[in-house]
């Protein structure tokens, strides 16, 4: 009887452990970190490496088979089919967050705003802050153009006016660039997505802020890789935390904006940047430089892209926040050999680069004098918008980290024990977005900041929304 007994209950652990491997290999392929013609590891890896017998490998194996997520190649091993392939959630990659601290939250809220709702937590000036003017006379200058532009698909590279005004302007700050090293993409976002694809593989660890821009960490999670967070501080990433993750991590990628930073509004220090460079070529890391917010500073700050002259650098941009986020256009500019592989992906994944007509209406705006007096103009006006900002936010006890070089964001700390979420949830429910400081944090320790849009601030219901939300919301236990 007691034999009998043991042995019922050996088949119950080895069932138990067989179910166990079996939802493992199921997850990997949910999530394509095995995607379809991916070879398993043979019979006897897999039973080290989960720490299972032979037969418990053979048994989860015959039954993924038998339901058609893997198939049996004599000879050769197990590989994935992609029969019956589950749609890929990100959301659900990573860790399992509330949707308030979601990096998707954020974009959801203000991207589907009614008209009635504002968006201090969103990412882009509004509408009348925009170079309208310009914007409807290179509109009207494109409905004389050639009928090609019109209808027909851009150059592999994209516009090569835009291109070579690109060239110039880092010419200007001391990177000659051939206009053949740049490339033109859909938007900023794009540009980011085909430097991932053409560097990283599943699994690569990405070294980012923390905090850092909530979309890095979405796209990056499509991309299923590691995603490591360096603490920043007012001075740029902390340098030795850097290093650190660079021994322990061994990352392939690392992107940043190091001008004007998002959401911080920090501006990386010359020492700070030579120091990134430096251990980026001892370790073989190369970086990803967002400049999106280049031309909303006084001048000039240091850039890694200058620093390094496009070796280990990538530049990408866009046109998203200073001219239209309608008119989407952004773009890359790196290492000859990287632009080669990058066209090749964009023709891949888009048959080409942003529409002719976009990326022509950018270049004939920058190309005119409307440009420099609209960025002028917006300078001045964030500069006033953000005083008012910090005037308004004051007496709720909220403080800027940082007190940002230009720009329109300021990253605010709650008075001790508030919690960022539960006020933005709050205030979502009287017609307010707001951008908790968690959907920028990859350790989710920045429970006690909002990111605000000065721009997106006008008048005082935002103020007399957030004050009544953070009377209302929990306080500290």
């Amino acid at each position: 009887m007691a034999d009998f007994c043991d042995t019922d209950r050996a088949k119950k652990v080895m069932a138990t452990r067989t179910e166990a491997l079996m939802d493992t290999v199921r997850a990997r392929i949910a999530s394509r970190a095995l995607a379809p013609g991916d070879r398993l590891p043979s019979i006897r890896r897999q039973a080290r490496t989960s720490g299972v017998s032979p037969s418990t490998v053979v048994e989860a194996y015959d039954r993924l088979e038998a339901e058609g997520l893997i198939r049996a190649r004599r000879g050769s091993g197990f590989y994935v089919t992609g029969a019956d392939l589950p749609p890929m959630a990100l959301a659900e990659m990573g860790p399992a967050l509330d949707r308030d601290v979601d990096p998707f939250w954020v974009s959801r809220q203000s991207l589907d705003a009614e008209p009635d709702v504002l968006k201090p937590g969103c990412g882009w000036l509004p509408a009348d802050w925009m170079p309208q003017a310009a914007l409807r006379r290179g509109l009207r200058a494109l409905g004389r153009a050639e009928d090609a532009l019109l209808s027909d698909y851009g150059g592999l590279r994209g516009s090569p006016a835009l291109r070579r005004w690109l060239a110039a302007r880092f010419a200007e700050e001391g990177v000659v660039t051939p206009p053949d090293q740049v490339l033109l993409t859909a938007s900023g976002t794009q540009a980011i997505d085909l430097v991932c694809r053409l560097l990283l593989r599943p699994g690569d660890a990405v070294l980012v802020d923390d905090p850092c821009y909530f979309n890095f960490q979405a796209l990056l999670r499509a991309h299923q890789v590691r995603i490591v967070g360096v603490p920043m501080t007012r001075a740029g990433p902390d340098v030795a935390a850097f290093e650190r993750a660079l021994v322990a991590e061994k990352p392939r990628l690392y992107v940043t904006n190091s001008a004007l930073h998002n959401p911080t509004g920090v501006t990386v220090t010359p020492q700070a940047a030579h120091r990134l460079l430096s251990l980026a070529t001892a370790h073989g890391l190369t970086i990803v430089e967002d400049d999106i917010f280049a031309d909303f500073e006084p001048s000039p700050s240091p850039r890694l892209a200058v620093l390094d002259g496009l070796n280990r650098v990538i530049r990408i941009g866009s046109f998203s926040k200073t001219l239209s986020a309608s008119m989407r256009c952004g773009y890359v500019a790196a290492r000859r050999d990287w632009i080669e592989g990058l066209v090749d992906l964009q023709v891949a994944t888009n048959f080409g680069g942003p529409g002719a007509i976009a990326a022509e209406l950018v270049a004939g705006v920058l190309a005119s004098g409307a440009y420099r007096k609209h960025m002028d103009d917006v300078r001045r006006r964030l500069t006033r918008a953000r005083q008012a900002a910090v005037d308004r936010l004051a007496p709720l006890g909220l403080t800027p980290w940082v007190a940002p070089r230009g720009g329109f964001y300021l990253w605010c700390r709650l008075p001790e024990g508030a919690d960022s979420a539960e006020i933005a949830r709050r205030c979502l429910a009287e017609k307010v977005v707001l951008a908790p400081g968690n959907v920028f944090s990859v350790t989710q320790s920045a429970a006690g900041f909002l990111r605000f849009n000065v721009a997106q601030m006008a008048g005082d219901r935002v103020t007399t929304v957030l004050r009544a939300a953070m009377a209302s919301a929990p306080g500290p236990a």
